[in-house]
């Protein structure tokens, strides 16, 4: 594994392994046990997003892992005024000992991996969120002791997280059903991709426009924002074509009585969910935001270490 950009990229094994070493980071982080494996290492870390959990996991990860991060705004590099990716990669691969980066267009983050020599991670694109998928797996894990044989219901925009959901399900062989309205559907490629790494593992895959099908009998239930980062303009009209999505109390009962919901945050009460949803006893969107930083470090120490 020399770069962490896509789980379809990984094997099977490779991801376990990853789970593994976070849980066990998080115990030692727990119980005051210090793991510098990075000592030394520095991460340059691009973000032409702007982020709150991004930004604080992967910072503070690089601290508790013994080396540093240097955060850095599209103002503050060259790459924001027209300097080529190809010259950015090469310049940082003589600096630092690896690149996390944030942005819009996945391009960029396959173009820093072919022209630099450090592993590059993937942050955050457009078109994936591979960290966050990752931590939702540990958290999942943590709450129900497998990962194999459950059914996640992802319900809302067919976005990069529920990219990397299915991603993340087919790699641990969970069942994963996703519903979305009408031309907001997941990309087609990655549907197909994922089909293929659902083959290897036994994962089913269910992609439907029928948010009471998808959620039926789950034992996960997951969703998004309704209007992702630049997509601001288009809110109004979402809500309207995305209404019948919310999870509220009747629809989160058609899932199992013992399910759990997730939320990559930031999350907004009285659209994608209500809060007594959000707020109840069976939501476990804290845990997931604290794994980001646990999953990460997995990461970081694996491509650095």
């Amino acid at each position: 594994m020399k770069h962490f950009i896509s789980l379809h990229d990984i094997t099977v094994d490779e991801f376990n392994s990853l789970l593994s070493l976070a849980a066990k980071l998080k115990a030692e982080q727990k119980a005051g046990k210090p793991h510098r494996i990075l000592e030394g290492k520095t991460l340059a870390m691009i973000f032409t997003k702007s982020s709150t959990r991004t930004r604080i996991s992967f910072e503070v990860g690089m601290y508790q892992l013994g080396g540093q991060a240097l955060f850095l705004s599209a103002n503050d590099i060259q790459l924001g005024r027209g300097e080529t990716i190809y010259d950015t990669a090469k310049v940082m691969s003589r600096f630092v000992d690896g690149i996390m980066i944030r942005t819009f267009a996945h391009q960029d983050v396959l173009d820093l991996a072919k022209y630099g020599s450090i592993p590059v991670i993937n942050g955050l694109t457009d078109l994936l969120h591979p960290c966050q998928a990752l931590a939702d797996l540990m958290t999942v894990y943590e709450h129900k002791g497998t990962l194999k044989g459950l059914k996640l219901s992802y319900i809302g925009d067919g976005n990069n997280v529920a990219h990397s959901l299915l991603y993340a399900c087919a790699k641990a062989g969970m069942d994963i059903s996703v519903a979305s309205p009408k031309g907001y559907e997941c990309d087609p490629e990655i549907v197909a991709n994922a089909k293929e790494d659902a083959s290897l593992t036994g994962s089913q895959i269910l992609m439907t426009n029928d948010p009471v099908e998808a959620i039926t009998n789950a034992d996960v239930v997951y969703t998004d924002t309704w209007a992702s980062m630049g997509q601001e303009s288009e809110k109004a009209e979402r809500v309207k074509i995305f209404k019948d999505y919310q999870i509220d109390s009747e629809l989160f009962s058609k899932s199992k009585p013992d399910s759990i919901f997730m939320h990559c945050l930031p999350a907004y009460r009285g659209f994608e969910m209500t809060a007594d949803v959000i707020d109840g006893e069976r939501s476990v969107v804290f845990d997931e935001a604290e794994n980001r930083l646990h999953a990460q470090k997995a990461v970081l120490a694996t491509l650095m270490g």
